[in-house]
């Protein structure tokens, strides 16, 4: 056999072979690549999505964050006018039951002046019966002189 005949039947050969491949391989592999592009696409628009949807997350975290904030501060403004409405209203308790303290000392007061005088009346007057009875040098009975024993205390 010479050079040209092996040199076409090897030809023939090649061309068979990228035939087969062509027909039989080639098929599968385009498909595999595509699916491939496909997938890596679709991974990409995935990404995309997520990357869009978590900058929305973001957004609503810092908006439900910051209604937080405003809401924390209103409750807190509102607890400290309360308290301070308590402070107030306690003021006032206190300076109502110090009134009634003070008012209810000086009637005891009034009461214990009012008793000190009667005692010292009863004593003036016993003083002024065991006087007169020394300067008479003769007893005066209580009895008999009791009348003029109160008058002497309405008198004092």
């Amino acid at each position: 056999m010479s050079i040209t005949g092996t040199l076409i039947i090897q030809m023939i050969v090649f061309l068979m072979l990228v035939g087969f491949t062509m027909k039989f391989v080639w098929p599968p592999i385009a498909k595999a690549l595509d699916e491939r592009i496909q997938k890596v696409a679709d991974g990409l628009a995935a990404a995309d999505k997520a990357k869009s949807e978590l900058s929305s997350a973001n957004q609503r975290v810092e908006q439900e964050l910051a209604k937080s904030r405003t809401e924390t501060a209103g409750r807190l403004a509102d607890a400290e006018r309360r308290a301070l409405t308590i402070i107030e209203e306690a003021k006032g308790k206190a300076t109502e039951e110090g009134n009634k303290i003070v008012a209810s000392a000086r009637a005891e007061a009034e009461q214990q002046v009012i008793k000190a005088r009667e005692a010292l009346r009863e004593q003036v007057a016993a003083l002024a019966v065991k006087g007169a009875e020394q300067i008479l040098r003769k007893e005066v009975n209580a009895s008999v002189h009791a009348d003029l024993l109160n008058r002497l205390k309405t008198e004092l």
